[in-house]
């Protein structure tokens, strides 16, 4: 078996650095979570127990994002792919399994009665954290340069960790849950901030990261695309083939690339080269992001319980509940975009106005009574606005931004 590679920092100014088959591998963990999640979130919905479902699916998203941040920005910096590395990895990936299957028991219990049952998914990021401590502890032994922020690291970890655990066994009701997890929500997110402001900075690699952030974008975007065929399928077989159902088919991919299309609108690898101090919001908004995809996915599959007839919210509920997901994705789309580049010009506004028309037409259309799959080809037209005003006019905004910004 080949020797170990002394884990000390790799080059954050690599050529060609890009994701690892390993990488890639462990992001798969994630498609079976987000489906959990969007899953549990769409029968909430359908049983129109929007609320509940909401903080459930809320909680879901910041646990799987989370657990993918704290991965791949230690991938970015310390990746050494040997036989080590690889077995935590692995075992990362089980606490994602263990993660995953603890969201239903999560739902059910909010559901149920006004107690927050996390504890199968406390005991997933046991696992995984567990796993990483033991990478950071190999940094803090094998580089020297980076082991303060390495032992600061384990310790916000232990602390965070500490406290999920505690919250696990004390199983208490949500209302007294809820302002200790935002406790504990103060501590992961604002660990790193502290150690990168007050102890020193990993050497991320800043296009590395902004690819993996996409990769995970397009494994969020494959929830479209299962929610789009669990509608179709549902049409199919209540109605057979139809011009309906090839509209929703034509409505659910459309979203998906449209969502997708916007979204690598933004030269962000580039930026963050030369701003690196903007990652944190950057990174940190990405949470809103997938979970507004993933939330897309769902109302997708809401159209299939009504189509169904297995929901109590009707046609217009079902329009809401990807209507609202894709206008909040558009909108922290355009923001993040802004504040990468400094600069949010009329174009932006009347972009974002556009996307807003088509969405509350769709919806009016649904009180109004119009077939669903009509509805959902205008929801489709709200991120085409934003698309054909980049492809016109954008483009050449964005050439002039970015030659402020790199030059």
């Amino acid at each position: 078996m080949p020797s170990l590679i002394r884990m000390s920092g790799r080059d954050p100014e690599q050529s060609h650095r890009g994701a690892t088959p390993l990488e890639l591998l462990f992001d798969l963990a994630f498609v079976v979570a987000f489906g959990q999640a969007a899953d549990q979130f769409a029968h909430a919905v359908a049983d129109d127990h929007t609320a509940v479902g909401l903080g459930g699916f809320a909680f879901a998203m910041f646990s799987i994002c989370w657990a993918w941040i704290n991965f791949s920005w230690f991938a970015s910096a310390f990746d050494t792919d040997d036989w080590f590395y690889r077995l935590t990895t692995m075992v990362q990936m089980v606490g994602v399994i263990v993660l995953a299957l603890g969201i239903p028991p999560l739902f059910d219990s909010l559901l149920e009665g006004d107690r927050l049952d996390n504890g199968v998914i406390v005991a997933g990021y046991v696992i995984m954290r567990v796993a990483m401590v033991v990478q950071w502890l190999r940094v803090a032994k094998q580089s020297p340069e980076h082991r303060r922020i390495a032992l600061s690291y384990v310790t916000f970890i232990l602390i965070a960790q500490l406290g999920w655990v505690v919250l696990a066994v004390l199983d208490l009701n949500v209302a007294t849950f809820v302002p200790f997890a935002f406790l504990l929500y103060a501590i992961e997110l604002g660990g790193p901030i502290v150690v990168d402001r007050k102890v020193g900075s990993v050497p991320w690699h800043s296009h590395h990261i902004a690819e993996r952030y996409g990769l995970l974008a397009i494994i969020a975007f494959g929830e479209v695309v299962f929610g789009t065929v669990a509608s179709v399928a549902s049409l199919v077989d209540h109605q057979g083939w139809s011009v309906q159902a090839g509209l929703v088919a034509f409505a659910g991919i459309g979203i998906a690339f449209g969502l997708w299309w916007t979204y690598f609108i933004a030269p962000s690898g580039d930026v963050l080269a030369r701003q690196r101090g903007r990652v944190f919001v950057w990174g940190y908004g990405h949470v809103l992001l997938y979970t507004s995809i993933a939330a897309a996915g769902a109302g997708l599959h809401v159209v299939a319980y009504v189509i169904e007839g297995e929901s109590k919210v009707g046609v217009t509920g079902a329009v809401l509940a990807i209507a609202i997901p894709v206008l909040v994705f558009s909108l922290i789309s355009l923001v993040l975009y802004a504040y990468l580049v400094r600069q949010w010009d009329s174009l932006h506004v009347a972009l974002l106005g556009g996307t807003i028309v088509m969405l509350v037409v769709a919806v009016m259309l649904a009180v109004l009574g119009a077939p669903i799959g009509v509805c959902l080809v205008i929801v489709t037209l709200s991120p085409a606005v934003i698309v054909v005003g980049y492809e016109t006019l954008g483009h050449r905004h964005q050439t002039a931004v970015l030659e402020r910004i790199l030059r």
